[in-house]
């Protein structure tokens, strides 16, 4: 069964896949992001996840979606004994030792990792991501507590949602693989964000694509159709937007965004992408917006807490008796959180300007329906800011 974790139909890769399981007659199951584990915020307690009834074989999802699988993972790790957790840990680096030599540990995956695997239902053997940046870490906990083959691709709708897609004896992680046969990629400098194709040990530049598989343009938008795509010795050619890197065997990392890339008071580059997806592993963390003011020093941040995380925390506080929405609004939990979450950025490396300094946590769940995500989950910055722009500049002010 090919098992959808978001709305299908709304992204082009989506469209094209979900096509070819119904030529095939390969099983489809659906789900949403608070439906999917048995530990998601909508079940009722006692009854199963989407996942734990369908029992997909492959699934497809955006990172978001992982690093929520991921959490579940911790959360069911962090419940058994002391034993326990320490059997894991070192089952964990065992098999991450052989994993990066080229070898699997059969024995670990049945004695120590079938429980985990039954998360997804238990017969998962394949994850399919795209749609933005996963983490290297999320990647990694997902390879190995799940058993399953891990394949991240990248494309835009522009390009028929195909551009690149890891290689299935790729064993590394953070990178998105390399071009497909139908279309070229090249990369252009950037000269604002430093970024230039004549960069050592990799070349660096905006990803520019080319190819049959591009779009003619925007519908009725002409401005915005000429500068985005040209033309050049017959071929249509689409500037993503998106920066990227040219490993040695081929293969593509994504390490920005032109869009993203926000400049300070002192003039550091942040690369706000790049920290919500390191900061979205944080455990206290279920999503997150990070906000840089160019006339400031630093960065601010709205977080959308993970409940049951943040109810630990608040009882470690003193503030059991409190409900999710008054500890979102209590100024030491807010304080405890940012604690958290800058601790967790310098295990990430973040740089200290990239952590945010203030946070503001938010109890409304952002989705689709809202208008501040996209259907894959995409951040709406300008949305977001908007809805919540005294609260940005409650945080700046304090």
């Amino acid at each position: 069964m090919c098992f959808w974790a978001t709305c299908p139909l709304l992204m082009c890769l989506k469209l094209l896949a979900e096509s070819v399981c119904l030529l095939c007659g390969v099983s489809i199951g659906y789900s949403t992001p608070l439906t999917m584990i048995d530990s998601s915020s909508k079940i009722k307690k006692g009854t199963k996840g989407d996942a734990s009834v369908l029992r997909p074989t492959c699934l497809t999802a955006v990172p978001l979606i992982l690093d929520r699988i991921s959490k579940g993972i911790h959360d069911k790790v962090s419940k058994g004994s002391d034993f326990t957790q320490a059997l894991f840990n070192f089952a964990y680096r065992y098999k991450k030792t052989w994993m990066k030599r080229g070898f699997d540990t059969p024995l670990m995956n049945r004695l120590i990792f079938g429980q985990t695997r039954q998360l997804m239902g238990g017969k998962l053997r394949m994850v399919l991501t795209g749609g933005a940046p996963l983490s290297p870490d999320t990647h990694e906990l997902i390879k190995i507590c799940l058993c399953v083959q891990v394949i991240q691709g990248y494309g835009l709708t522009e390009t028929c949602s195909c551009a690149t897609v890891m290689d299935s004896e790729d064993r590394s992680t953070g990178r998105v693989g390399a071009p497909t046969t139908v279309c070229d990629i090249k990369l252009v400098d950037w000269d604002e964000g430093n970024y230039r194709v004549t960069d050592k040990p990799f070349p660096r530049g905006e990803i520019v694509i080319g190819g049959d598989n591009i779009s003619p343009g925007y519908y009725k938008m002409a401005e915005k159709t000429k500068e985005d795509f040209l033309e050049e010795n017959g071929k249509r050619w689409f500037r993503t937007g998106d920066i990227g890197e040219f490993h040695a065997d081929g293969a593509i990392k994504i390490i920005d965004r032109k869009k993203d890339l926000v400049k300070l008071q002192l003039g550091e580059y942040v690369s706000l992408g790049k920290v919500e997806s390191e900061l979205k592993t944080c455990p206290v963390v279920e999503n997150i917006c990070v906000y840089g003011d160019p006339t400031k020093q630093y960065t601010v941040a709205l977080v959308v807490p993970n409940q049951s995380n943040l109810n630990k925390l608040g009882e470690k506080l003193g503030f059991a008796k409190l409900n999710f929405e008054q500890l979102c609004s209590h100024s030491a939990v807010e304080k405890a959180v940012l604690q958290e979450i800058g601790e967790h950025g310098k295990k990430c490396k973040l740089e200290k300007f990239e952590i945010p300094a203030a946070v503001k946590l938010c109890t409304e769940v952002w989705s689709p329906d809202m208008g501040l995500v996209t259907a894959a989950f995409k951040l709406k910055r300008k949305d977001i800011q908007d809805r919540y722009q005294h609260e940005i500049n409650r945080m700046y002010a304090s």
